[in-house]
């Protein structure tokens, strides 16, 4: 015989009033706000539609019953929302949320339809989605710039199984990967996936190379400033920069012939450390050929002295300016990339890295860039000058799009019931006004 009654669970009162709970409040879901505001700026930008135009579905369409389109916008909500599995989607299918921000009015694909999904990735899938991202890039200027500064950077992405590609790195002591990012402030230009027993400047200048030609070709006019670490002083680099005409400052590794050019000054330093007892401060510059450079080229000194000694540092630049300046707040100003690949690798779970197949775990890198893409589009159209307008993807994600709410749906319409006590009502309403496309 069936059972009707909702199986109640009990927990210690307040006073003379029970606590019962059951699961029987109907359809509610915990992620309101990321499924209406993800989609809004979804339609706004174009982003998904126009990776699925781009990207070639190669089943037969007669007998598919999710489309490639869904299919994009159920993973990559999925990411942008927090969940990081393809198993999540075994219970999200059912979610009524994800389900309107996917357009669609039944069950979305399961796990192993998206894994399927993600299998078929080719080199071609990857670099379609690659010009997706470099397009939606050009198309939020409203005007041609007229300085671009290209951030390139390497990170480990740590695994822990067998997948295609991986071997072990002796400086981050682990098997990885190695992917390479390109961003542009914070937008992201770039996620290419590389092995680990590659030099960390590895296809560097080929992707610089595109980068210039597709960005000049938009905006011939526009100065293009190449920024790295010590990890991408190539002097290749630099002779394909000054005959293209391109700036770059990158870092450079001291070593013993730097040292002593930069001496002098090291020694004033230290001098004036031990008369003051505060850390000391002082730049200059000179010229300085590698044997593997062609000619010299225009090297900045740090000398910085603290309690715990000596700690010089420099810099290769074609640049005009004084070297403090151009050290302070252009060079020192790359940092700000680290955090950006901390939201793609904490926050959005660009490592998770784990299928066996080389091009599948390209493609899960590239999902993750288009879940970063969405939501640095909220942050930059919809947020600027509120409180959120420096907040990183997590923060966003707990403060706009983990909401509450009871979803009513019938053949007229659909209701959401936002919850009465979420604090940042009026935020909400204000991003979802940025955001509206009509």
């Amino acid at each position: 015989m069936t059972n009707c009654t909702p199986l109640q669970i009990e927990f210690p009162g307040i006073k003379r009033r029970k606590i019962e709970a059951s699961f029987c409040g109907g359809h509610v879901t915990s992620d309101a706000g990321g499924c209406l505001l993800l989609r809004q700026v979804d339609r706004r930008l174009g982003l998904l539609r126009q990776a699925e135009r781009e990207l070639v579905d190669p089943r037969r369409q007669s007998s598919c019953e999710h489309s490639l389109l869904s299919m994009l916008r159920q993973r990559v909500y999925g990411l942008a929302l927090g969940y990081e599995d393809l198993n999540d989607h075994d219970q999200l299918r059912k979610d009524l949320a994800l389900q309107t921000a996917t357009e669609r009015d039944s069950e979305l694909a399961s796990a192993s339809t998206l894994c399927r999904l993600e299998n078929r990735a080719d080199r071609d899938t990857a670099w379609a989605i690659q010009r997706v991202m470099v397009e939606q890039f050009i198309k939020s200027f409203k005007r041609a710039p007229r300085k671009l500064i290209l951030d390139f950077d390497a990170t480990d992405d740590a695994v822990h199984g067998n997948q295609e590609g991986r071997f072990f790195h002796g400086y981050y002591d682990s098997y990885c990967f190695l992917p390479l990012y390109v961003f542009c402030g914070e937008q992201l230009l770039v996620s290419y996936l590389r092995p680990s027993k590659i030099d960390g400047a590895k296809h560097a200048w080929a992707i610089l190379s595109l980068l210039v030609k597709k960005l000049r070709k938009v905006w011939p006019k526009v100065r293009i400033v190449f920024r790295g670490d010590g990890g991408f002083c190539r002097h290749r680099m630099f002779d394909w920069c000054d005959k293209n005409d391109v700036d770059y400052i990158t870092g450079i590794a001291k070593n013993k012939r730097l040292n002593a050019l930069s001496q002098k000054l090291q020694d004033q330093a230290e001098e004036r450390f031990q008369q003051s007892g505060q850390k000391q401060r002082l730049f200059s510059e000179f010229r300085y050929a590698a044997k593997s450079w062609g000619r010299e080229r225009r090297v900045i000194a740090k000398a910085e002295h603290t309690g715990k000694g000596p700690n010089p540092r420099y810099i290769v630049t074609n640049l005009d300016g004084d070297p403090q300046q151009l050290y302070d707040k252009l060079y020192c100003a790359r940092g700000d990339m680290e955090n950006r690949i901390k939201e793609q690798q904490l926050d959005l779970f660009a490592d998770r890295t784990s299928c066996h197949q080389w091009w599948a775990n390209q493609f899960r890198l590239l999902l993750a860039s288009l879940a970063y893409t969405l939501l640095e589009a909220i942050r930059r159209l919809a947020l600027k000058g509120t409180e959120l307008a420096r907040a990183q993807c997590g923060t966003i994600r707990l403060k706009l799009l983990k909401v509450g709410a009871v979803i009513i749906r019938n053949t007229r319409r659909i209701r959401f019931l936002l919850s009465s006590a979420y604090p940042h009502q009026s935020l909400f309403r204000h991003v979802a006004e940025q955001l509206d496309s009509s």
